[in-house]
C-alpha cells in the first residue's frame, strides 16, 4: 500500500520541475513564476527560495555531494546555486530557446558535468568547474523535451517531439576528460562549443516512438 505522507501548496500556478535531495529530507521545486523553492517534506515548510530566473523554470537537480542546485528556464539560462551560501554562483549561456531539463552527472565529483535539453533542438554538456560548454549534441529536429545520464555507463538518452528517443555514447568525452587513449577521437553527433564536430561519422542511435 502506498500512503501520501504530506501535501505542499504553492502560490505559483504550476510546478514545472522537482528533485529530491540525495540525503536530506528536502525537495526542490521549480515554478512557473520563476521561483525555486526548497522544501523540508517532513515538516511541510519552505526553508528557502531563490529568485533570479526571468520566467518559468522547467528543470532542477541536486548535486549528489556538494551543496549545489542546477536550474534551467525559459529565459534560456542555466543557473548553478549554492544553497549553503543562499545565492546563485554563476549562469551558463548558450541555448537559444527554452531549457526543458538539467541534470548533474551521477559521478559529478569526477566528472563535473551538467546535461541540458532545450527547445533549440540540441542537448548541451557543460563543465561547471570551468563554467563552459563542452559539447553540443545535434541530431534531433524538434524540441528536445528531456534527457538523462545513464547511472553508470557512458551514455545519454534524450527524447524529442520529432518522435525519436536517441542514445548517445559519451566514451570519447570521458577519455578526453581523463586524458586517456582516444582523446582526439570525437564521438557521435557532437560538436564542441565552437561548432567543430567529432571525427566519428556515426549518429546517435535513434528509436522511433509510435
Amino acid at each position: 500500500k502506498t500512503t501520501m505522507l504530506t501535501k505542499f501548496e504553492s502560490k505559483s500556478a504550476r510546478v514545472k520541475g522537482l528533485a529530491f535531495h540525495p540525503v536530506r529530507p528536502w525537495i526542490c521545486a521549480s515554478l512557473h513564476n520563476g521561483v525555486i523553492q526548497l522544501w523540508d517534506y517532513r515538516v511541510g515548510t519552505v526553508i528557502d527560495r531563490f529568485e533570479e530566473h526571468d520566467g518559468p523554470v522547467r528543470g532542477v537537480d541536486f548535486h549528489l555531494h556538494e551543496p549545489l542546485i542546477v536550474t534551467g528556464g525559459d529565459d534560456y539560462k542555466i543557473k548553478v546555486w549554492d544553497y549553503k551560501l543562499r545565492r546563485c554562483l554563476f549562469t551558463l549561456l548558450g541555448h537559444l530557446d527554452y531549457i526543458r531539463t538539467v541534470q548533474f552527472h551521477p559521478n559529478a565529483t569526477q566528472f563535473p558535468w551538467i546535461l541540458s535539453a532545450s527547445d533549440d533542438q540540441t542537448l548541451r554538456l557543460w563543465d561547471f568547474h570551468k563554467r563552459s560548454c563542452l559539447s553540443v549534441l545535434t541530431g534531433h529536429n524538434h524540441y528536445v523535451m528531456c534527457a538523462a545520464f545513464h547511472p553508470s555507463e557512458d551514455l545519454i538518452v534524450s527524447a524529442s517531439l520529432d518522435q525519436t528517443v536517441r542514445v548517445w555514447d559519451t566514451t570519447g568525452l570521458r577519455k578526453k576528460h581523463l586524458g586517456g587513449p582516444g582523446m582526439d577521437g570525437g564521438y557521435p553527433g557532437m560538436m564542441d562549443a565552437n561548432g567543430n564536430r567529432g571525427q566519428s561519422p556515426a549518429a546517435a542511435t535513434a528509436l522511433n516512438v509510435q
